[in-house]
């Protein structure tokens, strides 16, 4: 054996052990790249539905869960407040809701499922501010033809209490319903639409 033998046979292992090294390094430094585009387990909880028990909300009250890191207000409506409703159709800008900006099954007068309850994201349509509850009927501020419903404090924007914006507001669309389903007679979901839509 003369010494180019063993230069080239040192030479084809070294290669060889070479690229094997740069391949188990390559893989190493991909699967943990691979792996980052999975959604972190806090992406994947804040996008997941979201059940609420309705049934310790009193009449005229609202309450606020958190589905896809946006507030959602449930809002248990009064006889008065649904009657509210219908008297402001000439009022509002979208009264039939012709917009999407609910799902089918939604797309009544009163924007929901069961009259009883609004499901509503509480951002204004117009900037993303967070409206205020305002269920007061007449109040001082909001002048003698408030019926109640949703004042946006940012620009002004007023909704009725389906979410619906009043005329020549700076909102161009009625608030958004989210998708959602009721589970039995106390549990709603968000995030989930009934088994029939």
């Amino acid at each position: 054996m003369n010494n180019g033998d063993v230069s080239q046979g040192r030479r084809r292992f070294l290669i060889g052990a070479t690229a094997a090294v740069g391949g188990v390094g390559v893989v190493g430094a991909a699967v943990p790249f691979v792996a980052s585009w999975n959604p972190s387990a806090k992406a994947e909880a804040a996008g997941a539905p979201v059940t609420v028990n309705i049934s310790k909300i009193e009449p005229g009250q609202q309450i606020t869960v958190e589905w896809r890191g946006k507030p959602v207000w449930i809002i248990r409506r009064t006889q008065e407040m649904l009657d509210n409703i219908v008297k402001l159709d000439d009022k509002v800008r979208d009264p039939q809701s012709e917009e999407p900006q609910q799902p089918d099954y939604a797309s009544d007068e009163y924007r929901s499922i069961k009259p009883e309850f609004a499901v509503l994201v509480g951002l204004c349509t117009h900037l993303g501010c967070v409206p205020s509850y305002r269920p007061d009927v007449a109040p001082a501020d909001l002048g003698s033809e408030w019926l109640g419903g949703l004042f946006c404090p940012c620009h002004g924007s007023r909704y009725d209490m389906a979410g619906r914006v009043y005329k020549a507001q700076p909102a161009p669309l009625n608030l958004e319903v989210p998708p959602y389903r009721y589970d039995d007679d106390e549990t709603l979901t968000i995030g989930l639409d009934p088994e029939a839509a």
